[in-house]
This record gives C-alpha cells, sequence and structure tokens, in this order.
C-alpha cells in the first residue's frame, strides 16, 4: 500500500511545523560548499509544501533562519538572503494558483529591504488564498518571541490597558508572533538532530516530536508520510491518562 494511502484523513494535524536541518552536512557529502546544500533544499520546501495542500494540512510553519543564524559567515548569510529572494519572487505565482497563503514570523525587520520588499508583496498577492496556510519562520528564535510579548505586555500594564492579574495563558497567546495560528501538534525535524533549537518554545508544548536521520535537501513527501504516520499511532493525552482520553479502550 502506498504511504499516502496508510494516512488517515480524518486524524491529521492541523499543523505541521518543520526544523529544516542537514543542508551544509548534505553539501559536505558532495564535496561542495554549504550554499550548495542551501539551493537544493528548496526543492524540499516545494515538495513539502505541496504535499501539506494536497492532504488538507492546514499550516505548515518552516524554521528557515534563526536569530543565531545572523552569527553564520557573512558569505553564507548574504547567499541564505539572496536565495530568500530569489526564490520568493519565482514561486509567488505558484504560490497564488494553489491557493497557498505566506506568512512570516520572527523580526523580519533585520533581513534585507530586498528580503522584506519580496515577502511584503508574496503575502499580500496571497492574502486571500485559503488551501495552506506557509509560514516562514525568518530571523526567528522562541526566546526572542517570548521576550517580545513579555515587553509587550509590560507596556500595555504600565499604561494601564490591561490588569496585571488578568494575565494568562490566553492572553500572553495573544502578544505572541503566532497569535493568529494554532498551536503545532507535530514538531518535524531532519538530520538526526535531537533539539528544539529554540523554535517555537511556547507552542509546542504539546507537540508530538519526530526525528529522522534525512538530511533536509533529502526530504521529500513519502518521508513527510512516514512522519504523519508516526504521529497518527501516538496517544496525545494532554496530562490525562489513557482511560480519560479513550473511556472505551
Amino acid at each position: 500500500m502506498d504511504l499516502r494511502d496508510q494516512i488517515d484523513k480524518k486524524n491529521l494535524p492541523k499543523h505541521i511545523a518543520i526544523i529544516m536541518d542537514g543542508n551544509g552536512r548534505w553539501a559536505k557529502k558532495k564535496g561542495a560548499l554549504r550554499i550548495f546544500g542551501h539551493n537544493h533544499a528548496v526543492q524540499s520546501v516545494k515538495d513539502v509544501t505541496e504535499a501539506c495542500a494536497e492532504l488538507g494540512i492546514e499550516y505548515l510553519t518552516l524554521y528557515a533562519f534563526s536569530t543565531e543564524n545572523w552569527a553564520r559567515p557573512k558569505e553564507e548569510v548574504n547567499a541564505l538572503m539572496e536565495l530568500l529572494v530569489s526564490t520568493i519572487r519565482s514561486e509567488i505565482k505558484t504560490l497564488n494558483e494553489n491557493n497557498i497563503k505566506l506568512l512570516t514570523i520572527g523580526n523580519i525587520k533585520d533581513l534585507p529591504e530586498s528580503c522584506q520588499r519580496q515577502l511584503k508583496e508574496a503575502m499580500e498577492i496571497t492574502k486571500d488564498n485559503k488551501s495552506l496556510n506557509l509560514v516562514l519562520a525568518l530571523s526567528y528564535s522562541g526566546r526572542w518571541e517570548i521576550l517580545e510579548a513579555v515587553k509587550k505586555i509590560s507596556e500595555e500594564i504600565k499604561n494601564n490597558k490591561i490588569a496585571e492579574n488578568s494575565i494568562n495563558e490566553e492572553t500572553f497567546n495573544k502578544y505572541l508572533s503566532t497569535k493568529d495560528i494554532p498551536d503545532p501538534e507535530l514538531l518535524i525535524r531532519t538530520s538526526g538532530e535531537m533539539r528544539i533549537s529554540n523554535f517555537l518554545l511556547w507552542q509546542v508544548a504539546y507537540a508530538e516530536l519526530y526525528f529522522t536521520e534525512v538530511l533536509w535537501p533529502d526530504f521529500r513527501k513519502k518521508d513527510l508520510y512516514e512522519a504523519i504516520i508516526s504521529y497518527q499511532k501516538r496517544e496525545r493525552r494532554f496530562g490525562k491518562i489513557s482511560e480519560q482520553v479513550n473511556p472505551q479502550s
């Protein structure tokens, strides 16, 4: 049976988040520069995005560039920014044709103006699309996001816009960059590394974690299907016991 046919369409995660790792190691194995791996990773993004749209996944968040990535060699960072601009420019039409809406989270103002301009244009063109929400995490980190939320809340308290004793999880969520996005149920990390790497720290509290040895440039639809099938075999209890989640089991 085809892997896709093994997926229960009634038990799909609404939101899948992916830490796309392994581009550099993939390139090193080929005897090439790291940017060679980043270039080939674009096809993986296309494959996974297409697969999610076909299955009916509502949100796909890709960890494209972390705040820590700015510390990488300048040549690599510049090449990544150029790749981001060219990819967005070339894919706007495809996104629109496939009814995919582009969103971003992160400290976008730190990106080069050309990147900001292309992102803004792509988001404007795709804003009314309804099939899949493709979220790019750019210049993003979970700690940065949480600190930004705390600063905003502190300012609101200072200006008497909200009461300190009114702050709860629901309130806090409203100050995150993902305030309009549901928490991911499935978090995938490629390349065999078993870390969250400062990604969606608040939001993945109850996400199912899936780690694969596959390097990101080699990650294809079948790999995504395997992750979803693994997710569907798990019992999601949210702190409860099995009998509470499945009384008839």
